[in-house]
């Protein structure tokens, strides 16, 4: 046989295209040495798949606890959102949603900071602490947002709204709205003292939701549409 020309590849295909060359010749599967991975010693071609089953199936396990912890987690957040959202719906003055709302929410997520304005509640709710005056240019960003803002304290008008916004490096600014077809009516603002609590490249699909849910429970302090 002229071997002059073939590469590693042709006889690579050729051993693929041929499925009983192996049983045609199994005295060569006991000759074929191996280095293994663990060491320099040469091992069997039985051996090297054994080690190869091995660390696959050791993958596999790593894949499942992953899996199995991502779903502890999920399904722990899920839990919290669900209480968050039931003392939401059990509270029946439409005026202590909001300071229900923003006290839960920091209770439930363990957020240092939060605090929460609207400016399109009805009469009837004016002079309340949620609606003091904002001025238009933080109206105007928050029916900017079409996300939530999530970031540095770079000094927003919203950090005033916390305890202590000295404390505060990174937030996240939630506009509250009955869709993105329409102004925000208020804005929900979170702060930590942590710089990576609140990032510039975090996902925000979880506030978005939070965002929805705030907006749908504050609608009863709204003018009729």
């Amino acid at each position: 046989m002229n071997l002059q020309g073939i590469t590693e590849t042709d006889i690579a295909n050729y051993l693929v295209n041929t499925p009983g060359f192996f049983e045609r010749h199994a005295e060569l599967l006991a000759s074929i040495q191996l280095t293994s991975p663990h060491g320099q010693r040469a091992v069997s071609l039985q051996e090297r798949q054994m080690e190869m089953l091995r660390d696959k199936h050791k993958g596999l396990e790593l894949r499942i606890v992953e899996m199995i912890r991502y779903g502890q987690e999920n399904l722990a957040i899920a839990d919290r959102l669900h209480r968050w959202t039931r003392q939401i719906l059990l509270t029946q003055n439409p005026s202590d949603v909001p300071e229900v709302l923003v006290s839960e929410l920091q209770h439930q997520f363990m957020i240092p900071q939060a605090g929460i304005r609207l400016w399109g509640a009805a009469e009837m709710f004016q002079g309340q602490p949620f609606s003091r005056d904002v001025s238009v240019d933080a109206q105007s960003f928050a029916t900017s947002l079409t996300q939530p803002y999530c970031g540095i304290n770079s000094g927003f008008e919203a950090s005033s709204w916390l305890d202590d916004p000295s404390t505060v490096t990174s937030m996240a600014l939630i506009p509250l709205r009955h869709d993105l077809a329409t102004p925000a009516f208020g804005l929900l603002v979170l702060g930590s003292p942590d710089p990576t609590r609140f990032s510039a490249d975090m996902g925000t699909d979880f506030l978005v939701r939070i965002g929805d849910l705030a907006s749908a429970g504050l609608s009863r302090l709204l003018p009729p549409r």
